[in-house]
């Protein structure tokens, strides 16, 4: 699986990952996870929790690792080469305006006349920065080049690319995209300035691809992706190695070949074979009463806190986390009603719910919840195995550690983080203590929901937000979690 570095990728890819092992537990081995994050626009220190984001340069990790893959190579030599393209990789892009969003006024301007943003990314986020007046192509082409080209003694900061040191030979594959809406001829015209003055600083380009690969909607703008070609004797794997893969036929309409030799076609075809089953395995004992009661609670807690959770979110995030959350409870709730959710037992009821809440809610909060949940079922099928019953407490803390754990592989947000993880860790940690009855364990994680407010934003969408403007407000993610133990643990004991 490659997965471009924004939060919402990795955690819906992640979420289809954990629902595929908890459907098929004897072929979680069998999948290998490659995120790619080239952007070289934030630097380090800032990007320390969200990450590179994933860009154009994610194109050549498909392309490569696909040709690879298409030799019959085997999982783990796709998976080495995928994450060393992927370690390779730097991109930026710079654009004179953001995308059109369907639905919005055809007026709608973010950037002025005299304006240029650097650093965008493909979903209509804002840039690193704006440069005003915007300069002639070839003094723009070479700030951008100064971000591709940072060293650990030029720029630490932006030193993502291994660049050799001084005298060694630096080869490189060129992409020159089309964020949507440049005309052929402007990008034709960039992509030969962005050749002649990589040319100049040294660099040999052994492979240039011009073209619309990966695109913002109409933005008009362009990015430029450089991938350091290895040294000799640097690893296992070759430049050359990567070039043959790189120049392998593809029949795929957006690909826009450029070679320096014609490589012989081929009529071989390939496709997926099989679907994947992810229903909830039945079996066990039934689930109980008192598990559909909690869920109902739970379900019904998140829908009053609806207008208050939407309040925050307006102030700190982009205000749908309120009705997202409700969206996801609605569904649950109606699936609860269906007779054959009791035969599920404990853990085939939270893989169901995974699924379900992880279609109905969408985005960052559902694959967060989807993933999570999937990932507590797997940690409830020992249980389900040596126990004839419902789960015992020490098991469902042990399976929400193992949740916990997992869910951290998609996430870099640690406590305190001001995001849905401060509360949840909290209680997750409560949770192991046997000592520790559950009303106290909420009462922590309640604590830890309202001290978010007084935290600065390190990720979601509050870290784009001025932080004097989200301090005071409750992360609304966090305070949903705190609304749904309280509906959760309500008469339990």
């Amino acid at each position: 699986m490659v997965v471009k570095s924004y939060t919402g990728d990795i955690l819906n890819f992640g979420l289809a990952r954990e629902q595929y092992c908890a459907a098929n537990p004897s072929k979680k081995n069998t999948l290998k996870f490659v995120v790619v994050g080239d952007d070289v626009s934030v630097g380090k220190k800032q990007g320390e929790i969200v990450g590179r984001r994933g860009l154009a340069g994610t194109v050549l990790v498909y392309k490569i690792a696909g040709a690879l893959a298409e030799q019959g190579s085997s999982l783990e030599e796709v998976h080495e080469m995928a994450q060393l393209v992927a370690d390779r990789l730097g991109t930026i892009a710079v654009g004179l305006e953001h995308c059109h969003v369907p639905g919005t006024g055809p007026t709608s301007t973010y950037l002025k006349a005299d304006e240029i943003e650097v650093g965008m990314g493909i979903h209509n986020e804002s840039g690193h920065s704006r440069v005003r007046p915007i300069p002639a192509l070839p003094e723009l082409v070479d700030k951008l080049l100064e971000y591709l080209f940072a060293t650990p003694e030029s720029d630490s900061d932006r030193s993502f690319l291994p660049w050799p040191k001084k005298g060694a030979t630096r080869d490189c594959v060129l992409l020159v995209n089309n964020l949507g809406g440049l005309s052929p001829l402007e990008l034709s015209s960039a992509a030969k300035t962005i050749a002649e003055k990589i040319g100049e600083s040294g660099v040999n380009i052994e492979r240039m691809l011009v073209g619309t690969y990966m695109t913002s909607l109409n933005m008009p703008g362009f990015s430029i992706t450089l991938l350091l070609l290895p040294q000799p004797n640097e690893g296992n794997i070759s430049k050359d190695q990567i070039l043959k893969l790189l120049d392998a036929p593809a029949k795929t309409p957006a690909w826009t070949w450029t070679s320096g030799t014609q490589p012989k076609t081929s009529s071989s075809t390939s496709g997926l074979q099989g679907r994947i089953e992810t229903s909830p395995q039945k079996g066990g004992a039934p689930t109980s009463n008192q598990f559909s009661d909690s869920v109902k609670r739970a379900c019904q807690a998140l829908i009053q806190a609806e207008s208050e959770i939407t309040r925050m979110d307006q102030i700190v995030g982009d205000g749908d986390c309120g009705t997202t959350l409700k969206a996801g409870a609605e569904v649950v709730l109606d699936a609860l009603n269906k007779p054959e959710f009791a035969s599920y037992g404990a853990g085939g009821s939270i893989s169901q719910i995974g699924q379900i809440v992880g279609d109905a809610m969408g985005g960052t909060s559902g694959a967060l919840y989807s993933i999570y949940l999937s990932a507590l079922a797997q940690g409830l099928q020992d249980a389900s195995s040596s126990n004839s019953g419902e789960p015992t407490r020490g098991q469902y803390a042990a399976a929400a550690e193992f949740a916990l754990e997992r869910l951290y592989t998609y996430t870099r947000a640690r406590p305190p983080s001001r995001t849905l993880v401060d509360p949840l860790a909290v209680f997750v940690e409560s949770l192991k203590d046997p000592d520790v009855h559950l009303e106290q364990a909420f009462e922590a994680a309640q604590r830890a929901a309202e001290e978010t407010k007084n935290l600065p934003a390190r990720a979601g969408r509050a870290a784009y937000v001025n932080e004097d403007a989200v301090k005071g407000t409750c992360d609304p993610g966090a305070w949903g979690i705190r609304c749904l133990l309280e509906g959760l643990l309500k008469g339990s004991k």
